[in-house]
């Protein structure tokens, strides 16, 4: 391709993140009651007060465990956070404190070390493996570099830590300025944010409303601090010590809107001009560029020694005194950072240089030469030679342009972050070794690795960004090619399916001949779109598309790429196929489970799909590749549901979304949460399962992706089930084929197994004319070779749909293959049919094993609507029925805490049972004793009389 030609495309993947950069976050709500916030010393936050106080109360007591605090900068987070910190402290909290800084964004775990200092010496009392994984994660060992430690261990050895600091006292965890934290880091925190349920801990996090770090933008309640009204915001201004009058009130007023910061300081920069109070020189400066030289005023007055202090203190980018220290000498004494304290930019405590607010270390940075600053950064580099890492950053700051030698540093930065599982790391690293590499093809190979990092760490966004700008720096058919695909990957995860082909289909094409190993990458990435489009015209192109590339038996990715184009053709030479790669599938690599997974799903082998893409996510979970975890997720999570197990379906799909909702891969989110509707419905909660259905595409069109579109109608369909409505049932699903005079399926493959369920409603809304109609069209359409499970899916309809005395054949047609049994609920639904057919004919003896297995089946999946109706049945059959299969106790249980107590009956101890789980021994404990009351026993001994073996 062009260059030209990719520039346009990659304009795509711009439209779409900017767009998606528009859509409002979604808030959970607190209570909030109304105090006197004068008294505690902060003016016009009573309701930010409010949640605060019950979140410290949170900490050792029930209640939401985590909140995020966003604003503007200026609106006086960090005054919260150090007002939560004390009442914290107050009321006997353990407080642990983290302060992201843009210094530290490129060194992985920088800021969960700050956070864990005061306790890593705890870390001894750990299991071995978490205790190692620590210290390996935070350099203090002398491990081989080579091996990469479980990133999931670490998140892990960080919760069990917290929790083993919780049993002394609470714990109450501040971070201020997360926007700047590094991103593993972050995960860790948000690891630990996802479990703290049972934990005596609770976390306060505070972020720029603009730059909330993507793993707390929508899962946890959220708490604005707004501007102040303007009432507030006079009396704030009265209380200062020279408070403005007059037009200067008037025009701080405007221009501070409300911001308590901007009030104070050009408060005081008015009064300390002591000049025309009527000047317009805050006029012509935006207001973030205003403050920020609001704040560095006072900085020509100090003394020299003080503002470089300042300077090294602000390139350095920590809070680490002993960093600027080392970098020059004399900065030790107290009269060097006396003036800087006495002018209110900075506090030294406890080996800390504390600035006032973040934008003080900008302004002071601002307020230099590039020489001055670039002075500073050789200095501390000299001083960090021990610390390569932090070296080849301050090395690349100092750079007066492109320079290969930092470049190379930067680029060993980032293969040791690689090494490390750092890959969020790695790309930033590779990114900016990028920006300071003098060659422009060597440059656009460094940006193809800093992407190709990018996409394991889960960031399609930045894999985008970085992407387009290798087109602007090689003429190279290979390397644009490679962009592309990693635009086109970058796409993938999102509902703008078009657009991902656009990048995808041409590369493939294009490097047929020249590069068939990029090709098949990129028709392979394209299968995915191409299936969840279900556009015909899409499907014909990868077929011809895969006729010119030579095949390549050893590659896995053919086959499916096969299937998405003709799901239902050469089903025996397919699955022959399948059988082979899965039998020589030895030492499993990642791309090979995820891409035989989805065939064996397409193919109807959910059993192999299951264990495949189970050792995916596995595998996912070990290299923290959460950006590509959310999509092997969301297909696991389906194929359980298909095969009945229905409790790890739901729990997947959950994983699904978060993960998701990180990586903003909005076709996953849409489809999880379309799943987690479906088992809502199944499960009887036809209200819950219309709300999510509607929260699942609210402000999507779904039109373009078929796929989903005929997935939201079945779960619309199953719910209106659940609550008897059978016509609004037949509506919904009728939806999955077109209204033509001879009917088709909306989309190809999916909207097939929904024919049974169609039929079923047609039966009882009066629609059995029209359903026929649809029968007949697909039965043209999918011809002999189908598995047994739509074998068994279109014998139901078939039954269902023909005259009366004719239905018997199908019905034991759909019955005949002992297969159709791996599809617990479409059997059971075929028993229950059956069943009910043989009672009303009377020919109650025959019925009442069918309705009884149904019942059987209904009941392990917790399907509560048909098991009303087969125990209607059942009775009707002459059969005495009992309310439920289980104890009504242990159907209380959530399936988390049933989870919990099998794991418990079988003998496991808290420490194993959380290391299973992933969470700490004490959250465990916590379940166990919510558990036991629930069922009526008072030890873990009892369990197993309750539960079994």
């Amino acid at each position: 391709m062009a260059p030209n030609a990719v520039n346009r495309q990659f304009a795509a993947i711009t439209v779409h993140w900017a767009d998606r950069s528009a859509v409002g976050r979604t808030r959970e709500s607190m209570d909030v009651g109304s105090i006197d916030a004068r008294t505690r010393g902060i003016r016009g936050r009573a309701r930010e007060l409010e949640w605060i106080g019950k979140l410290v109360d949170a900490a050792d007591g029930p209640g939401p465990k985590v909140l995020v605090l966003t604003g503007e900068p200026g609106t006086g987070k960090s005054t919260l956070l150090d007002h939560a910190a004390a009442e914290a402290e107050a009321r006997g909290r353990r407080v642990l404190r983290v302060r992201g800084c843009e210094g530290e964004l490129g060194l992985d775990l920088a800021g969960a070390h700050q956070l864990l200092r005061p306790v890593l010496r705890d870390a001894e009392r750990l299991p071995a493996r978490q205790r190692n994984a620590l210290r390996h994660a935070f350099g203090e060992d002398d491990g081989d570099e080579q091996q990469t430690p479980d990133p999931l261990v670490i998140r892990t050895g960080v919760l069990t830590l917290l929790s083993e600091a919780a049993t002394e006292r609470p714990v109450f965890i501040v971070v201020d300025d997360a926007q700047w934290l590094d991103v593993g880091s972050l995960d860790v925190l948000a690891f630990v944010a996802r479990r703290l349920e049972g934990e005596r801990i609770a976390l306060l996090l505070a972020a720029r409303e603009e730059a909330v770090p993507v793993r707390f933008d929508r899962d946890f309640p959220h708490l604005t601090a707004e501007p102040l009204d303007r009432a507030e915001a006079g009396l704030l201004l009265d209380e200062q010590p020279r408070p403005p009058r007059g037009k200067a009130r008037a025009r701080i007023l405007e221009q501070a809107s409300g911001n308590p910061l901007a009030l104070i300081e050009l408060a005081r920069a008015y009064a300390d001009e002591a000049g025309d109070p009527g000047s317009d020189s805050i006029d012509s400066l935006p207001l973030t560029a205003r403050l920020e030289r609001l704040f560095a005023a006072g900085l020509p007055d100090l003394p020299e020694p003080t503002r470089r202090a300042l300077l090294l203190a602000a390139a350095a980018g920590t809070d680490r005194l002993s960093d600027v220290l080392h970098a020059a000498p004399g900065l030790d004494e107290p009269e060097v950072w006396r003036p800087a304290e006495q002018a209110g930019l900075v506090r030294v405590e406890s080996g800390d240089i504390r600035l006032r607010h973040p934008l003080v270390r900008v302004a002071i940075y601002q307020a230099a030469s590039f020489a001055d600053r670039r002075e500073a950064h050789l200095a501390l580099a000299a001083a960090l030679a021990h610390e390569p890492d932090r070296r080849a950053w301050h090395l690349a700051a100092a750079a007066l342009g492109p320079d290969e030698a930092v470049a190379d540093a930067l680029a060993e930065s980032a293969e040791r972050s690689r090494r490390r599982g750092g890959y969020a790391a790695a790309a930033t690293a590779w990114e900016r070794a990028a920006e300071l590499t003098p060659d422009c093809e060597h440059r656009a190979g460094r940006l193809l690795a800093a992407s190709a990092a990018a996409m394991y760490a889960g960031y399609p966004q930045w894999v985008g960004d970085i992407a387009a700008r290798v087109a602007t720096l090689t003429d190279d058919p290979q390397k644009l090619a490679e962009a592309s695909l990693r635009g086109g990957w970058s796409l993938a995860v999102t509902l703008r399916h078009d657009d991902a082909l656009g990048f995808l289909l041409p590369v493939a094409e294009s490097m047929a001949t020249a590069a068939p190993e990029l090709a098949l990458d990129a028709l392979g990435t394209a299968s995915t779109p191409a299936y969840n489009s279900g556009d015909p015209f899409y499907r014909t192109e990868l077929e011809r598309i895969r006729t010119l590339i030579a095949p390549r038996p050893d590659r896995s990715d053919g086959l499916w790429t096969q299937l998405v184009s003709q799901p239902f053709a050469g089903r025996e030479a397919a699955l022959e196929h399948l059988n082979h790669k899965v039998d020589i599938l030895r030492e499993a690599s990642l791309p090979d489970l995820v891409v035989l997974g989805a065939t064996a799903w397409i193919l109807d082998e959910s059993e192999t799909a299951v264990r495949l893409l189970g050792q995916a996510v596995d595998h996912h979970l070990r290299a923290a590749t959460a950006g590509t975890n959310c999509t092997v997720a969301q297909a696991l999570g389906l194929a359980l549901f298909e095969s009945g197990a229905w409790t790890a379906a739901q729990s997947m799909a959950e994983d699904a979304f978060g993960l998701a909702a990180e990586a903003g891969a909005d076709n996953v989110s849409v489809g999880s949460l379309i799943l987690q509707s479906t088992l809502r419905a199944a499960r009887g909660d036809h209200v819950g399962a219309r709300a999510q259905a509607a929260d699942a595409v609210r402000g999507t069109d779904l039109r373009k992706s078929r796929s989903l579109y005929v997935r939201h109608c079945h779960a619309l369909g199953m719910a209106a089930f659940a609550e008897g409505d059978h016509t609004t049932a037949y509506e919904h699903l009728r939806r999955a084929f077109t209204q033509d005079f001879h009917p088709a399926p909306v989309h190809h493959h999916a909207s097939l197994y929904y024919l049974a369920d169609l039929a079923a409603a047609a039966v009882r809304a009066g629609q059995t004319n029209d359903a026929r109609a649809v029968l007949r069209a697909v039965e043209r359409s999918l011809g002999t070779t189908r598995s047994a499970r739509l074998d068994a899916i279109v014998s139901r309809a078939s039954a269902l749909l023909s005259e009366p005395d004719g239905a018997e054949p199908h019905f034991r047609a759909a019955l005949a293959d002992p297969a159709s049994a791996r599809w617990p609920f479409e059997h059971a639904c075929t028993l229950l049919d059956f069943g009910e057919w043989l009672r009303r004919h009377r020919r109650a003896a025959e019925a009442r094993p069918l309705l009884s297995t149904a019942l059987e089946i209904f009941e392990r999946l917790d399907a509560q609507p048909w098991i009303a109706r087969s125990i209607a049945e059942l009775r009707a059959a002459g059969v005495s029925v009992a309310d439920s299969r289980a104890p009504e106790a242990v159907a209380g249980l959530t399936p988390q805490e049933l989870q919990i107590a099998q794991l418990a009956a079988e003998g496991l101890t808290n420490r194993d049972i959380g290391a299973r789980l992933y969470l700490s021994p004490r959250t465990i404990g916590f379940h166990l004793h919510k558990i036991f009351p629930k069922l009526g026993i008072t030890g873990r001994a009892q369990l197993r009389d309750i539960l079994g073996p």
